[in-house]
């Protein structure tokens, strides 16, 4: 009997104490979220696409409209990909066939748009069953 009650009495302790922790760490107050504004802030002051990707991002639907939030959004990728500028890029490559043994029509012109269909598929043959 007096193995029970040690237990129901270590049960109630640890309930209370958890109880406790849980009680100050919701009374206590968070920091971190001003502490993130003001880095964001002092960011955005050093420089001046994050500050106008942060306009772009509070817009809403518009940005994909707004010529600035395209510019932005393409120098961020720019950056991120670590491409060089367009101005210094090499000139882009002529796009290739997809299936170039395949004669063009006659009458294509140079540089328009083929839509050519892939090869059919072939049936897979019978397999016989397995017993």
């Amino acid at each position: 009997m007096e193995g029970k009650n040690l237990a129901r009495i270590g049960a109630v302790v640890f309930i209370a104490v958890a109880l406790t922790v849980t009680a100050i760490e919701m009374s206590s107050k968070d920091d971190e979220p001003d502490a993130l504004a003001t880095r964001d802030r002092s960011i955005a002051s050093q420089d001046p696409l994050a500050a106008e990707l942060r306009r772009c991002s509070g817009i809403g639907e518009a940005g994909p409209r707004d010529p600035g939030c395209l510019k932005a959004w393409t120098d961020s990728r720019r950056r991120f990909l670590g491409q060089r500028d367009s101005a210094t890029a090499p000139a882009a490559v002529a796009p290739t066939t997809l299936f170039p043994n395949v004669a063009a029509p006659a009458g294509r012109k140079e540089g328009e748009r083929t839509y050519v269909t892939a090869p059919a598929m072939q049936a897979e043959p019978p397999r016989p069953e397995a017993r």
